[in-house]
């Protein structure tokens, strides 16, 4: 049921995802949105993360499907860090988002591309494959995370 109901967040999220800066009526609106966005693509990364890290029996189909839904989650986010949404809301986003556009981009993008290959590495249900494409992921992450996120 936990994963029909974040494919139903996701589902929800991706239909709203194209024109989705027409849709925030203001700052908070922004920062809701992609903190959801990532919030789902977190619990997700994190049932993969569980099963690459033994923590977890290797289950080849949960992984497909997990790692399908951070694939999809990874493209939303990046369209709610527009201008004024550096303050407003309750955001760990940190200013240097605004002032290095072009890197922060760069690191979207390639998380972007990297969570592709995590669902590609998925699909294979070879765990090896599934555990360099998680640690690939989520060196991704800690590079963004590094820069451009408060503790």
């Amino acid at each position: 049921m936990k994963v029909f109901a974040s494919i139903a967040a996701a589902a929800t999220l991706i239909v709203f995802a194209a024109p989705a800066s027409a849709q925030f009526a203001k700052p908070e609106d922004a920062i809701k949105y992609r903190q959801s966005a990532l919030s789902v693509m977190g619990t997700h990364f994190g049932r993969i993360g569980a099963m690459a890290n033994g923590k977890v029996p290797f289950d080849a189909k949960a992984a497909s499907d997990n790692a399908e839904i951070v694939a999809e989650m990874a493209k939303l986010p990046w369209v709610a860090f527009g201008p004024g949404t550096d303050k407003g809301g309750n955001t760990k986003a940190k200013p240097e988002i605004w002032t290095e556009q072009v890197k922060f981009k760069e690191g979207s993008d390639k998380l972007v591309a990297e969570s592709a290959k995590l669902a590609a590495a998925a699909k294979t249900g070879n765990l090896d494959a599934l555990k360099t494409a998680f640690t690939a992921t989520a060196d991704t992450c800690k590079t963004c995370h590094d820069a451009y996120r408060n503790k």
